[in-house]
């Protein structure tokens, strides 16, 4: 990975594990439901920017070496590895 990526991971990571222990104490709390919901969805959001920064930091770390390999079939690898992780991403 590279930065600026590790450090924007890193800090949604730990607002994240934030979040879960909020939630957690909101249910503890017999809080209302919807803001409960609320609090998961930040929290999905958080997780979904984390995804987004590591796919962008593994295209500029492996993706442009791969691109550039000589072998086809590297490039193909490559080209699926990237579909599968937006697939996973969209979900």
């Amino acid at each position: 990975m590279v930065d600026p990526y590790v450090s924007k991971i890193k800090t949604n990571l730990k607002k994240t594990q934030g979040q879960l222990q909020r939630i957690q104490k909101m249910i503890e709390e017999d809080r209302y439901c919807i803001d409960i919901a609320q609090q998961v969805n930040a929290a999905v959001g958080l997780l979904k920017q984390v995804n987004s920064y590591v796919l962008e930091s593994h295209l500029l770390c492996c993706g442009a070496e791969k691109l550039n390999a000589k072998d086809k079939k590297t490039k193909e690898d490559f080209a699926k590895e990237l579909v599968q992780a937006f697939s996973i991403k969209n979900k």
